[in-house]
């Protein structure tokens, strides 16, 4: 009983070392399938368009971008493999950096007919050494 219920507990607090500061990291998974089944793909050229035109309007300090191949099941049960980008924030948490967050989400949703954009926040210690 006692193990059920320490698994249930809260992570214990981050504790950054000297020279560290408590930031955030978000991975942000953006597939690049169209349609359902996937017909279509968002090209490296439109993928190169939304990093200019909208990534670097919300994130001007800096991002990171990373090529991906990944795979998902839908309801129909057969396996869906395609060409992914993360997108790898790090960042104090501020209100301001949510909505750029949201904002992005949501022009990529729009502009290239996806459902969903995963997000996995991770609190973090980060230096520049």
């Amino acid at each position: 009983m006692l193990t059920a219920l320490a698994a249930c507990s809260s992570p214990p607090a981050l504790r950054c070392q000297q020279g560290e500061s408590l930031q955030f990291h978000d991975l942000l998974y953006f597939g690049t399938a169209i349609g359902n089944p996937p017909e279509e793909e968002v090209s490296q050229r439109q993928w190169q368009g939304f990093v200019d035109d909208v990534l670097s309007e919300y994130f001007p300090d800096g991002l990171t971008v990373i090529q991906a191949a990944g795979q998902w099941k839908p309801a129909s049960g057969d396996t869906v493999r395609e060409r992914s980008y993360v997108l790898s924030l790090v960042h104090p948490g501020s209100p301001e950096i949510e909505t750029s967050i949201s904002a992005v989400i949501d022009r990529y949703k729009r502009m290239f007919n996806q459902k969903t954009v995963l997000r996995v926040r991770s609190p973090a210690c980060v230096a520049f050494r």
